[in-house]
């Protein structure tokens, strides 16, 4: 299994734009078959060192993953709207 995540520095984090986020993320739910399971949400602390919003995915092995990211969903929906929002994202993917 692999374990992804990715977190998300906003242009502009308000509250609003943040949850808006939160929800293109999740709509990958039951649209991306590579998903087993997915989480999404917003920071509450808001300190210097904070992101915004995170993304934690969990897919079968890395086969799967390479599937996840080239998938017609996440590539015509959920990226362009993430990348049109973000000022700075960092991800990790590890086998857990």
């Amino acid at each position: 299994m692999i374990k992804h995540i990715v977190l998300f520095k906003l242009k502009n984090p308000t509250a609003e734009e943040c949850q808006k986020a939160v929800d293109v993320l999740l709509g990958m739910r039951g649209k991306v078959p590579q998903i087993i399971t997915i989480e999404a949400g917003v920071d509450f602390l808001r300190s210097e060192r904070s992101y915004d919003v995170a993304l934690e995915v969990t897919v079968k092995d890395r086969e799967a993953l390479d599937a996840y990211q080239k998938d017609e969903y996440h590539c015509s929906v959920v990226k362009p709207h993430m990348h049109a929002v973000r000022s700075g994202s960092v991800a990790i993917d590890y086998e857990i």
